[in-house]
């Protein structure tokens, strides 16, 4: 195999592959001023390779399925695209399986971005349906899409924490329905820490 000698620039550096610099200008623009950087900076800690990952191909308008044990970090995707939705003048949805789930999640994102920009729907609760972010039982999306609520307007992102609760018997249903009926415009963020078939879970989504 005959060997070809690598191209340099004029400054004598090796030429970058497209790969290589498509990498690098996604790293430099996560240090350069990007929702993903500003984000960064705010959490107040380093973001995992697999969070800065996930996270730039959100800003880039894709959806992600984030499967990582319980405490990697995973829901930082999910809360970037929180970020990315208040920033961009869009809405999100962050739904979750529980009630309880709901509440929490409700407190924390209240916390970080204001009362008054949160909202949330259990079915028996509703506060602040409007905003521009609103925490959800999963079934509350299924039925808004159902009904083709007006709340959907505008709406960007929709985060799905516990997508596997998609293969429960008697639940898994809302998922799938939720997950099809989706306008396309809307990025799909799914959060798991149980999905061993990853790979074949994502080609499904796609």
């Amino acid at each position: 195999m005959a060997h070809h000698p690598a191209s340099a620039t004029p400054h004598g550096e090796p030429e970058l592959s497209p790969a290589e610099r498509y990498a690098r200008a996604r790293a430099a623009r996560y240090h350069a001023g990007s929702e993903l950087g500003r984000f960064a900076a705010r959490v107040g800690f380093p973001l995992d390779d697999f969070q800065r990952r996930a996270c730039a191909e959100v800003e880039d308008g894709h959806g992600v399925l984030v499967a990582a044990p319980t405490g990697a970090g995973k829901t930082v995707v999910g809360e970037f695209a929180v970020h990315l939705a208040l920033a961009r003048g869009t809405k999100a949805f962050y739904t979750t399986p529980i009630k309880a789930l709901s509440n929490q999640k409700h407190a924390d994102l209240a916390r970080v971005h204001g009362a008054e920009n949160v909202g949330l729907l259990t079915g028996d609760t509703s506060v602040n349906p409007d905003a521009p972010v609103v925490v959800m039982t999963t079934e509350v999306l299924r039925n808004m899409l159902y009904a083709q609520s007006d709340t959907l307007i505008g709406l960007g992102f929709v985060v799905m924490d516990e997508v596997h609760y998609l293969a429960d018997r008697f639940r898994g249903p809302v998922w799938e329905e939720v997950i099809i009926h989706l306008p396309e415009h809307v990025q799909l963020i799914s959060l798991s820490a149980t999905v061993s078939n990853a790979e074949e879970f994502g080609a499904w989504l796609d």
